[in-house]
């Protein structure tokens, strides 16, 4: 027997109040887009996730290093680095419109090769990377919800950043599926095959923190 989705009623007006949303409901990106609460949250297959208060200071800091450093690396070529908040959707097709898009998501930082999939709302389509700074409010949907999202649109790299163990992990993408990863930490020096020749010192990501 098919389970019945809930489909949410769309409100003509813009929603101020979180709390009236239907927490069982699905909704999508045009929902989305007249949402104009204070919670920052996300939408993966329809489903409302809220995201964690500001990041704390140890996340800000290895954000802002990696920023830093992954921005220096990419002057002077196509692509282009962002870092949340900034909407990422996952349509099925270029032609999917916003009523039948029902996952927008905010990675803390991602890098896009393809200026077509860029325009003033975000990114639409999949990030060639994506990286994800593990928190104790996040980390199981980083690690389930959004890693198996970004495997099945085809995100080539996907980073998780463990700020505790000072870890980074990368996942490569070889067909459709994430078949195998590296675990970068200590005096290693991380290398990405989508950022072909950025070389990272993971010991001075995670220094002094």
């Amino acid at each position: 027997m098919t389970k019945k989705v809930k489909e949410y009623r769309i409100h003509d007006q813009p929603v101020e109040d979180i709390s009236v949303l239907e927490p069982e409901a699905t909704y999508s990106y045009a929902d989305y887009l007249k949402w104009n609460f204070e919670e920052r949250v996300e939408l993966i297959k329809g489903k409302l996730f809220k995201m964690s208060p500001a990041p704390n200071r140890v996340h800000q800091g290895i954000s802002i290093r990696l920023v830093s450093e992954i921005a220096q690396y990419l002057k002077g070529k196509v692509c282009r680095a962002y870092h949340a908040p900034f909407d990422v959707r996952f349509p099925h097709s270029k032609e999917t419109s916003d009523k039948e898009t029902y996952t927008v998501v905010q990675p803390d930082f991602c890098v896009v090769c393809d200026p077509e999939k860029l325009d003033d709302a975000g990114c639409k389509g999949a990030p060639d990377l994506i990286v994800e700074i593990l928190s104790p409010s996040t980390s199981k949907k980083d690690l389930n919800d959004k890693f198996y999202l970004y495997e099945e649109f085809g995100v080539k790299e996907y980073w998780v950043v463990y700020p505790a163990k000072k870890i980074i992990e990368i996942f490569y993408l070889v067909g459709d599926h994430y078949s195998r990863s590296q675990k970068y930490a200590g005096s290693d020096v991380l290398h990405s095959q989508v950022l072909n020749g950025l070389k990272l010192s993971v010991q001075e990501v995670f220094e002094g923190i």
